[in-house]
């Protein structure tokens, strides 16, 4: 009996905690605010990667380098042959 109202107590608790966090997200939404993590390429950088792409002689590891990151990062923006990504595309406002 005792754990029944332990589990009871904490699902009203648990309840009471997503409806502040609702209730801020929300509040923050409204402020303007949106949630997750920044894009680490600019519309500028996509494009100057999506150029630099579609050049056969470009070299990946230098453009990496100018661009301050990985080519992990860079596949996920653009292409091997300059074609926009789903990263790039939301950078650019295309999605």
């Amino acid at each position: 009996m005792v754990f029944g109202i332990f589990a009871t107590l904490a699902e009203f608790e648990r309840d009471l905690i997503r409806e502040r966090t609702m209730a801020g997200l929300a509040s923050a939404r409204a402020r303007g605010r949106k949630g997750g993590r920044k894009f680490a390429l600019t519309k500028a950088q996509v494009r100057l990667a999506q150029a630099a792409m579609a050049q056969r002689d470009t070299s990946v590891s230098d453009l990496c380098k100018e661009l301050g990151i990985e080519r992990v990062t860079l596949y996920r923006y653009v292409g091997p042959k300059g074609e926009l990504r789903d990263h790039g595309k939301h950078v650019l406002g295309l999605t």
